[in-house]
């Protein structure tokens, strides 16, 4: 077994901007203003979706060959529907994502036979697409309270 740990850190910016790093790599997240944000950036379920369609996309490159595939171009359309009420404290359904669909779209000169195979291991080694389909353990370890000198 080889165990590999994935750190990311976010830090609450101004209203509800938030910065996320890891790596040494930024990202804004942001809501709409509809929800109390500025639109500077995609909000925390968009990067959710954005992250499944881009771990699939790498999937999709990397074994490309293994399956004799000829990717010329590949994208994935995904779109998730969310109650919205269940974020704002309005009612009792929950906060995520109900369903989530994507599409891939492939353009290849390769077999609807390979092509199909192909799809079901991009769907089988995405690890956000395992994430968000079986349940991961979550962990909240501790709270730090950092007390601030004024």
């Amino acid at each position: 077994m080889s165990i590999l740990t994935v750190k990311a850190k976010t830090t609450l910016k101004e209203n509800v901007l938030v910065e996320a790093e890891a790596r040494g790599h930024k990202i804004i997240i942001d809501e709409p203003a509809n929800l109390g944000g500025t639109d500077k950036g995609m909000n925390p379920v968009e990067v959710l979706l954005s992250a499944l369609g881009a771990c699939q996309s790498i999937v999709a490159r990397i074994y490309a060959e293994k399956f004799g595939i000829d990717l010329q171009n590949f994208w994935v359309d995904i779109e998730g529907d969310i109650d919205t009420d269940g974020f704002l404290g309005k009612s009792d359904v929950r906060p995520g994502f109900e369903s989530i669909r994507y599409t891939f779209h492939i353009e290849t000169t390769a077999s609807a036979e390979k092509v199909e195979a192909y799809k079901e291991y991009i769907e089988a080694h995405c690890p956000v697409g395992d994430t968000i389909a079986n349940t991961v353990n979550l962990v909240s370890s501790k709270v730090i309270v950092e007390n601030s000198v004024k």
